[in-house]
């Protein structure tokens, strides 16, 4: 299994990716005031009242009246913005913070934006109809984020990252190699592997998303495949 550390990509069109850290910062915050941390009664309803609840989005079924703080549709933009656990925070802002900066760069910052959410859309749909009807509440940056790595092996596909190997051994690699064994498992987890509490669907969404995406949001001159 390898760790993302860092990657040699420096930015060309950006200064710095406000963006970026402020998806982070949003993240972090979300997690330490609405979730507690991860902990109590308050991280369980909060995944209910903010999360993506398939049966709920679809109006299917109702929250109870003291968890419908938002309108339902809001749901599936709100969800990617919780998590499960501090690990599971942790992975993904890591993984954003190494490979969202380029994204920014290429895109730009209102654009990388609106690639973000729409990737983080695209993971909760394909969740929502995956789990048809479920009362199970989706929670996690995961669907967006995997639109960010797949737009990064779109562009970047060359560049070094560094990456802990076996989550030890520094070691740098292709970004080919590293998103590429990434990606491949994604689709292997969700075509044949069990049951288990990782929304598979939802990275394949966003994976999907990102690849499309980022042809058409990129800046002008900036080339695939790098």
């Amino acid at each position: 299994m390898f760790v993302p550390i860092h990657d040699h990509n420096g930015l060309e069109h950006v200064k710095r990716p406000y963006v970026n850290y402020g998806l982070i910062l949003t993240n972090v915050i979300v997690f330490v005031l609405l979730q507690h941390l991860g902990f109590g009664d308050a991280a369980t309803a909060s995944a209910y009242s903010h999360g993506l609840v398939p049966s709920v989005f679809l109006e299917m079924k109702e929250l109870p009246a003291e968890l419908q703080v938002l309108p339902d549709y809001a749901s599936i933009f709100t969800y990617a913005f919780l998590h499960g656990d501090i690990w599971h925070l942790g992975g993904n802002m890591l993984f954003l913070w190494v490979f969202g900066d380029n994204i920014e760069d290429a895109l730009g910052h209102v654009r990388y934006f609106l690639f973000y959410i729409l990737c983080a859309t695209a993971g909760g749909l394909a969740y929502t109809f995956s789990n048809f009807g479920s009362d199970v509440p989706l929670v996690g940056a995961s669907g967006a984020v995997a639109g960010v790595i797949a737009g990064y092996l779109m562009l970047h596909p060359k560049v070094m990252v560094w990456v802990l190997a076996l989550g030890k051994f520094p070691v740098p690699l292709p970004a080919v190699v590293v998103l590429g064994f990434w990606v491949g498992y994604q689709v292997f987890s969700a075509a044949f592997g069990p049951e288990s509490q990782i929304a598979w669907s939802a990275h394949i969404g966003g994976i999907l998303a990102g690849c499309l995406l980022v042809v058409f949001m990129r800046r002008r001159g900036v080339p695939l495949f790098d």
